[in-house]
């Protein structure tokens, strides 16, 4: 029997939300995975000293080893304060965790970083509770991180334990604001109910929605060594982990086959993954994102039909006009010019592909790229018969 997962949450001494949320999250595992918590003095959301001071690593430090006597299996500074007070902050922190105490650490802000980076997020809406300077202040930090602020919804609310007052009226309407021209929306803030909705308003918008405590239990989850799938609450906690072993397995083939974009395609109903958005995608640096495209019909496309019928790997070294033809799209908007294409077998069906692309130029794939992209698509076979 395996061990006993133990969570430690440094949680915000005025936060009422984030337990009895992290509990409803995590509780289709309550046999193996249990919740500890130890509280950080935080009253006030503003951007002055003395608000500053209430995350001073020393009384970080102080809460931890409290819960290092407990023996937990990953600390968790569960507030985003790192967002407007600076990212490189919490990774000191979450660091000086690790080294002072010998325990897996990380903090709400990385995990929604992390979150980010996962599903490819380009432009994201915010969604807070703060006022507005705390507001801008965090679409400059997240901007130093690589992701790009579309639109901010907020609320003005400074006192931290009103954020948990706020009505679910009121929070549905302040992440559809957030959601306007954007691939994601990041609920920032561990003391604001937004996880219950997430599921909903997914399905509703067509946008991925990361809520700060939903990544940080996906995150604690995975730092503990216990990546799980948790229904009810959105796409990052249902198939968060699956994606990150999916996009591993998408990382090491575009580096094996030295090549300019590999994606992934799945249509696995019972988790919400279709073909016409990719399940993860690898990129090297410059080259477009092909996975938040939706405008084709996947299953549509002569390659994809090939690969479907033949069960084998599709090799096209150039679009010369011999073998199924592809579509404009992909040569026109995205430059390939060589792919390769794989299929994805369950249970007995082709349920997707894995392609490899190489943009902007010509190129013959080799017998051990070709035998690459074969490894990779048996991969992702043996991860889904797991799940």
């Amino acid at each position: 029997m395996a061990a006993p997962v133990r969570i430690g949450l440094l949680t915000p001494s005025s936060n009422t939300c984030l337990e009895p949320v992290a509990a409803a999250l995590v509780a289709p595992l309550a046999d193996e995975v249990s919740l500890h918590v130890s509280r950080v003095g935080v009253q006030r959301i503003a951007l002055d000293g003395g608000s500053d001071r209430q995350f001073a690593t020393e009384q970080m430090l102080a809460a931890a080893r409290l819960l290092a006597d407990a023996e937990v299996s990953v600390l968790v500074w569960a507030g985003t304060a790192g967002s407007w007070l600076g990212v490189d902050g919490d990774r000191e922190l979450a660091g000086t965790l690790e080294d002072e105490l010998g325990i897996p650490a990380t903090t709400s802000t990385l995990a929604m970083l992390d979150a980010f980076g996962l599903y490819g997020v380009r432009r994201f809406g915010l969604a807070v509770p703060y006022t507005d300077d705390v507001s801008e202040r965090i679409v400059a930090e997240y901007a130093r991180a690589g992701f790009a602020c579309s639109s901010v919804a907020s609320l003005g609310i400074s006192r931290n334990l009103d954020f948990d007052d706020v009505s679910s009226e009121r929070i549905l309407r302040l992440i559809r604001d957030a959601a306007v021209g954007s691939d994601a929306v990041g609920v920032v803030c561990t003391n604001l109910r937004g996880a219950p909705h997430v599921a909903r308003l997914e399905a509703e918008l067509g946008t991925f929605v990361v809520d700060s405590v939903t990544a940080t239990m996906w995150q604690a989850l995975e730092r503990a060594g216990r990546p799980a799938s948790l229904p009810g609450f959105g796409d990052l906690a249902l198939n968060g982990s699956l994606r990150s072993r999916l996009g591993d397995t998408l990382e090491r083939l575009r580096v094996s086959t030295n090549a300019s974009r590999t994606t992934v395609r799945l249509d696995v109903p019972e988790r919400g993954l279709h073909v016409d958005q990719a399940a993860a995608e690898s990129c090297e640096t410059g080259v477009a994102p092909i996975r938040h495209d939706r405008s084709l019909n996947q299953w549509a496309m002569p390659t994809v039909q090939w690969v479907a019928s033949e069960r084998r790997t599709l090799v096209q070294n150039a679009f010369d006009g011999s073998g199924p033809p592809v579509v404009p799209e992909l040569i026109q908007v995205y430059g390939v010019q060589a792919q390769m294409l794989h299929p994805v077998v369950r249970e007995g069906a082709v349920i997707g592909w894995v392609s490899v692309h190489q943009v902007g130029a010509e190129r013959p794939w080799s017998r051990a790229e070709i035998d690459s992209i074969a490894g990779a698509a048996s991969e992702i076979e043996a991860v889904l018969h797991l799940e």
